[in-house]
């Protein structure tokens, strides 16, 4: 019997769920990286962000994400600021290859990938506290993340699960597509679509979110939350254009898995979304 795509999209985002344990080599190294940030430059507190923190990660894609708050007086260069904590942690990991990658400063452990997004305290919101990190293309901007949590877990909870899963399902298809855009912006874009949403299908909700990214033409998002800076989708033109291209292709499979499936060809669905998904 032909599978059901629902049923198809369930399971691929079950098997891209990192095991609870994936994560441990990297987390191991929380400590020292702690210790050093405090001790080179003063820390208030460093905490998980991201897919790590979200619960949208991807098997053996997703890297072990913190935001380190730094005390002290934020300088004018953001730039200045992801040099010091490169410095630093370049001093204690001497045979690690540590890079820049705004807005985090990379530790490519060879037990996973920690990403280290440096920032200072700007302000207080209902959702907790705000902090000033590196802008993508240069200078600061504001982010929430746990307002930003707090807001995709509502969301989540509201539709038993579905705002992360389709998360998820958008972060496979930019990986196995090699497509340049913000995982960050995904997550949130996911969050945005299934708050308008009384139910999740998620042959037709991948082709709804999809949809809107094209016709949004990856246009920067405003912070859902009202509190922080927009979100932007891509590093630069060119890679927009990359991503524009790659996202054309899986909106017009994505329309014929949602078209096949109304018409009640499964077989013809489920085909149409392994082109989506490079399986």
């Amino acid at each position: 019997m032909t599978q059901n795509p629902n049923t198809w999209l369930n399971e691929l985002n079950g098997y891209f769920t990192p095991s609870s344990t994936e994560f441990d080599a990297a987390k191991a190294h929380r400590l020292s990286i702690e210790s050093r940030l405090e001790a080179s430059l003063g820390i208030y507190r460093m905490f998980e962000i991201g897919s790590l923190r979200h619960g949208t990660g991807v098997w053996l894609r997703s890297d072990a994400d913190y935001l380190a708050s730094l005390k002290g007086t934020k300088p004018q260069s953001s730039s200045s600021m992801l040099e010091r904590v490169r410095a630093a942690l370049a001093a204690r990991f001497p045979t690690t290859p540590i890079t820049v990658r705004r807005p985090a400063v990379v530790c490519n452990f060879s037990g996973g990938v920690v990403e280290i997004v440096p920032g200072y305290v700007a302000d207080t919101a209902d959702g907790g506290p705000g902090y000033w990190i590196a802008a993508p293309g240069g200078d600061w901007m504001k982010t929430y993340p746990e307002a930003h949590n707090s807001y995709v877990n509502g969301v989540n909870r509201k539709h038993n699960g579905a705002a992360k899963q389709l998360a998820r399902l958008l972060k496979v298809w930019k990986y196995e597509r090699s497509v340049p855009v913000s995982s960050c912006y995904l997550e949130m874009r996911a969050a945005k679509h299934m708050d308008g949403q009384s139910a999740y299908i998620p042959v037709w909700d991948l082709y709804m979110v999809l949809d809107d990214l094209e016709t949004y033409s990856l246009a920067a998002m405003n912070d859902p939350t009202g509190l922080g800076a927009r979100f932007t989708a891509c590093s630069s033109d060119a890679t927009k254009r990359d991503a524009m291209s790659k996202l054309s292709t899986a909106v017009g499979r994505a329309r014929r898995a949602k078209d096949y499936y109304s018409d009640g060809d499964h077989a013809g669905s489920v085909a149409q979304l392994k082109l989506v998904f490079d399986r």
